[in-house]
């Protein structure tokens, strides 16, 4: 028989149950805005490469594929990538934050002049799944207690969904219509990408490094909350420390000699690889199947820029500075020419 006593015993399990739809609809939507940042990156960069390949006539196979590439897989890809970032948790988010900006700085300090316009570009290319996390664990750490928490994501997706419309629209201009304008001169877009697409790679790693800089330190944060006494965190970040530098180094002599997309599969099998026996010691069992979803997420964003990365191996891609026509002025007459043509 039911009693009005046992009902307070029911309160703190609806209460709890309240709790969790909330965070899991407050991870629902710090994934979209991950998975909307990542098509911006994915759009600006498509763009980039097809305005070099435009201006290239020995690119055309290149050019055709970027063109017809259809607007629903890229739904697909976009709504498949935020659901990984939704589920994958903070923890893991934030060591494949840290572990590729300790790989990308070492990169970028390792570069050679030769090289270094196209390493850049690949890795604007492979830190798209990382760039999804690091958004997921700044705007986590950055509205932990907030009062209006969903709110401030609602919003916050809001803005992120405009931008990556943005650049979808863009993209498909410059895909459909760029070689049209630009030949006859009467579009400021497709101008303005054929006087400054060279400048877009600058642009975009200025715009990353903040987004990583602000991934970074809310990782940093995220994790350490977890721990108690400083002699906890020693235990976890020295062998993590340990574990990737190890990795770095590998990886980096790895590429040097094979590079390609089987390469870069393989480095990222040997990344989570290593990070899931480092958690096998110091992690939850939980962390453990985050890096089963980090490293579907990895596949996820390779397969969708493998063209792309193929592109990246040409070594004379990264487009120089365009030189734009000057409007055509008359030529002066020959000294024969204006001879003949004198009144008699």
């Amino acid at each position: 028989m039911f009693s009005l006593p046992s009902l307070p015993s029911w309160l703190p399990g609806l209460s709890t149950l309240e709790w969790g739809s909330v965070l899991l609809l407050d991870s629902l939507l710090q994934g979209l805005v991950g998975a909307c940042g990542v098509s911006v990156l994915n759009s600006l960069l498509k763009v980039y490469f097809f305005v070099g390949c435009a201006n290239n006539p020995e690119r055309q196979l290149e050019q055709q594929w970027l063109r017809t590439r259809r607007a629903s897989l890229e739904t697909v890809h976009l709504a498949g990538l935020a659901l990984i970032l939704t589920v994958v948790g903070t923890r893991v988010a934030s060591l494949v934050v840290l572990e590729f900006s300790l790989r990308a700085v070492s990169t970028l300090l390792s570069l050679g002049k030769g090289s270094r316009g196209t390493q850049r570009l690949q890795l604007y290319l492979l830190c798209q799944y990382s760039l999804g996390c690091g958004l997921t664990c700044g705007l986590s750490f950055l509205q932990e207690g907030a009062a209006h928490r969903t709110l401030n994501l609602l919003l916050g997706l809001g803005l992120a969904a405009l931008l990556s419309k943005v650049a979808q629209r863009l993209c498909r201009h410059v895909c459909c219509l760029y070689e049209l304008h630009s030949s006859q001169q009467y579009c400021g877009v497709c101008l303005g990408m054929l006087a400054g697409a060279h400048d877009l790679p600058r642009l975009l790693g200025r715009a990353l490094a903040v987004a990583f800089t602000v991934g970074d330190l809310a990782a940093v944060a995220l994790i350490n909350r977890d721990f108690l006494t400083t002699s906890e965190a020693v235990r976890f970040w020295t062998p993590l420390t340990i574990c990737y530098t190890l990795l770095v180094i590998y990886m980096q002599e790895e590429q040097r000699q094979h590079p390609g997309l089987q390469s870069q599969v393989q480095t990222v099998l040997v990344r989570m690889g290593g990070l899931f026996v480092l958690l096998l010691t110091v992690g939850r069992w939980l962390d453990l199947v985050g890096i089963f979803i980090s490293l579907l997420g990895e596949l996820w964003c390779l397969v969708g820029v493998r063209t792309l990365l193929d592109l990246c191996q040409i070594q004379d891609f990264p487009s120089q500075r365009p030189l734009v026509s000057a409007p055509s002025q008359p030529r002066p007459l020959e000294p024969a020419q204006a001879q003949g043509t004198a009144p008699s």
